[in-house]
């Protein structure tokens, strides 16, 4: 099919990058468990090594089955390419890859998932970059945070763990000026709630391993590019502006235009860091992709009947859901997710750390489990789990304290839910 403004959303998660399989006539897309593919001759080999034809050399960098799941994310994002590899913690690294260098620096969000809050922190060091947290809400501490050295910013749409949605337009405009790209992660929102590309995001990168896929069965990143961004406009960027000498000198932008970046994410990208998405992840994630709007809709809507049974209950102290207008990021929500508010939120129990912790061992339909956006109600601690590994400041910057619960709300039926948690509850502030 021929992708387009005249397709909508429930559409294009369908059909987006998919065609029936010529040589069978398969509809759905067939998993191309392969690790190489037959070449015409030694003519067409060399053009796909020099990247002058397009097509499939060995399934580290490109596979065909992976390659429809790259262009209907891409497509549902608004962008121009997407490369998918193993995991979001994977994408964030491919996603700076092309940007940085020893001594470079990104300018990030304090409210980030713990583990990214941890890879930024810690292990970016390894390759001489660094990163400076900043409250996103105080644009002004953006500003001063960039220097000469900074190469990205870096936030997530929807926050992980707290729900608190950011104001995408204003800190793209703060990226604008200083003439550097913004990553958005958009994975507790997807596509269907926020395209972060249309708020100015240069590039967007996902865990494909949650709500995309919907039904925790594969991990799997994603990294999206607009294709807005000029590469050349100074020299930051050699990577994508400067001559490849591992291609002869091909420069990347000059050569592929708005695709520069998407081409250098799999012809360097994978090619060096082999971060590979597997066929089966890849399958998985787009049978779930063609259900994602409905189940978005049911996320929301649960989540709001929770959230607002969550806070009128006495033995909460206070729920940190944007849905909610008693929430100080509910004006965003209709800008920046005009369909909701996702999934994910936090609540705090009276009774301090104990009481989460008996709360966690008391539910019967939630699942405690480290994931989150899955079809089921998913439950956690941050404190005593994902972000364990952090300062008791940053726990709290992170919206991760101890007296705090983590609820990724599923589809399940939302008056079971309910009960659950009022028994669990009962139990936990007895």
């Amino acid at each position: 099919m021929t992708d387009g403004p005249t397709y909508g959303f429930d559409t294009l998660q369908i059909h987006a990058g998919a065609r029936p399989d010529p040589a069978t006539g398969a509809r759905q897309t067939p998993i191309y468990q392969t690790t190489a593919y037959v070449f015409r001759d030694a003519e067409h080999a060399a053009a796909l090594f020099n990247l002058q034809e397009v097509g499939y050399i060995y399934s580290r960098l490109t596979n065909p089955t992976v390659a429809v799941l790259q262009e209907r994310i891409a497509t549902l994002e608004g962008g121009v390419g997407a490369v998918c590899c193993s995991s979001g913690h994977a994408a964030q690294i491919m996603a700076l890859f092309p940007l940085m260098a020893p001594g470079r620096n990104i300018v990030v969000s304090t409210r980030l998932y713990g583990g990214t809050v941890t890879q930024f922190s810690q292990t970016i060091k390894r390759f001489g970059w660094s990163a400076k947290f900043v409250d996103f809400d105080d644009l002004d501490a953006v500003r001063k945070a960039i220097d000469e050295d900074t190469r990205a910013l870096f936030c997530e749409s929807i926050a992980n763990p707290g729900g608190y949605v950011t104001d995408l337009p204003a800190i793209a405009a703060v990226a604008d000026d200083a003439g550097l790209p913004l990553i958005v992660d958009n994975t507790s929102a997807t596509p269907y709630l926020c395209r972060p590309i249309e708020h100015g995001a240069t590039l967007v990168v996902h865990s494909t391993t949650k709500y995309l896929t919907g039904n925790g069965t594969v991990t799997g990143g994603a990294i999206v590019d607009s294709g807005r961004f000029d590469w050349s406009a100074s020299d930051k960027f050699p990577s994508l502006s400067a001559p490849e000498p591992a291609y002869h000198g091909l420069k990347f932008h000059e050569t592929f235009g708005p695709l520069a970046y998407t081409f250098h994410g799999i012809a360097i990208g994978l090619r060096d860091l082999g971060m590979t998405m597997n066929p089966q992840a890849a399958h998985y994630t787009l049978m779930g992709i063609e259900t994602l709007s409905l189940r978005m809709e049911r996320h929301v809507e649960n989540a709001m009947k929770i959230a607002e049974w969550l806070e009128n209950d006495p033995r909460v102290d206070y729920v940190t859901y944007a849905g909610l207008k008693s929430s100080p990021y509910n004006g965003r929500v209709a800008r920046i997710c005009p369909k909701g508010a996702g999934a994910l939120f936090t609540f705090a129990v009276k009774g301090g750390y104990d009481a989460c912790v008996k709360l966690v061992n008391a539910l019967e339909i939630f699942s405690h489990v480290a994931n989150l956006g899955d079809t089921r109600s998913l439950i956690i601690h941050s404190a005593s789990t994902t972000h364990r590994q952090l300062s008791p400041e940053q726990q709290r910057a992170a919206g991760a304290a101890p007296e705090v619960v983590r609820l990724s709300i599923g589809i399940e039926d939302v008056n079971d839910l309910i009960a659950d948690l009022d028994q669990a509850l009962a139990k936990a502030t007895a």
